[in-house]
């Protein structure tokens, strides 16, 4: 038995994939197509939006008119949601007037998915014609000058696993989907950050927006002290494990991305302090901060083609 083969026993966990080493193992094309064909036969909806709700913030769903709810243990090829506060359902439908598709729940790598499947839903979108990612995530505060409930609209992000080769472009490329080496500098869009912050001043959101450089790390395990000096000390502002994964391959298939963060605990960086990071702090501070998360991106939505036209 290879070290690669061995399998950790994760109890009886509903749905939890298995855990294991893998192998590295691109999506295919014909794969992405043949689920975004299954949904696109399904549904009548033709989406030009796409948005990933973070932990605790699947509200934003709630927000769609004439939904369409599918499982994700329905979707073929799809992954499933294995953590608390992330519901696993795709809702199709409008909002502010905008053809949408909606992620409640997205995937980590710490729930033992190749990272290539944890990024499918960007592939499908972009072949179901989605232009624009919305993404929002709960992340610990590095920035000494953020609070607790302030939201972050990220201007770039560090990728920490990619510094040790787990990237989701790894492997074989196809052209269909993108270039061998895209460019990152400019990840996040310029005119949907400060649209975001033209909007955030018209709600009178402005004094807990901020803007800030996202970190990524493979969790599930919260950062150490030292692990957050280090993140502060590199330029990080917030810190958490998703997003900049469906960053890269959306912005590899050539979508315009757009994130915030909403900042749900301070990180600890005094060895004197008795704070400690937890799940259920990042739940409800996305339960007290969502109503405000929830019109901050619906008004940006509303405003998406002002914005692309200008």
């Amino acid at each position: 038995m290879s070290f690669q083969d061995i399998h950790f026993s994760s109890g009886t966990v509903q749905d939890a994939p298995p855990y294991k080493f893998h192998r590295l193992k691109s999506v295919s094309y014909d794969e992405c197509k043949t689920t975004a064909d299954w949904l696109l036969s399904n549904t009548q909806v033709r989406p030009i939006v796409g948005i990933v709700c973070g932990s605790g913030l699947g509200g934003l769903a709630e927000m769609i008119k004439d939904p369409q709810i599918f499982k994700y243990s329905d979707i073929p090829n799809f992954p499933r949601s294995t953590v608390h506060g992330h519901a696993g359902r795709l809702v199709f439908g409008t909002l502010k007037g905008k053809p949408c598709v909606c992620m409640q729940g997205r995937f980590h790598l710490y729930e033992g998915y190749p990272i290539q499947k944890i990024t499918l839903p960007m592939r499908v979108f972009k072949l179901m014609g989605v232009e624009t990612m919305i993404m929002t995530n709960a992340a610990g505060g590095l920035n000494q000058d953020y609070k607790v409930g302030d939201i972050m609209v990220i201007k770039d992000h560090i990728n920490m696993p990619g510094f040790a080769g787990v990237n989701p472009l790894c492997g074989p490329n196809d052209d269909r989907f993108g270039l061998r080496f895209p460019c990152m500098s400019d990840a996040y869009d310029r005119k949907l950050r400060q649209l975001a912050h033209d909007v955030a001043a018209e709600l009178g959101f402005s004094e807990f927006v901020r803007e800030g450089v996202y970190c990524v790390l493979g969790g599930p395990s919260f950062e150490t002290i030292a692990e957050c000096r280090m993140l502060h000390m590199l330029g990080a502002d917030a810190v958490g494990m998703s997003t900049v994964h469906e960053v890269i391959v959306a912005r590899h298939t050539g979508m315009r991305c757009f994130a915030l963060s909403l900042i749900s605990n301070r990180a600890v960086m005094d060895y004197d302090s008795h704070e400690k990071a937890n799940h259920e702090e990042v739940l409800e501070t996305g339960r007290l901060r969502a109503e405000q998360m929830e019109k901050l991106v619906s008004t940006i939505v509303a405003q998406l083609e002002h914005n692309i036209n200008n």
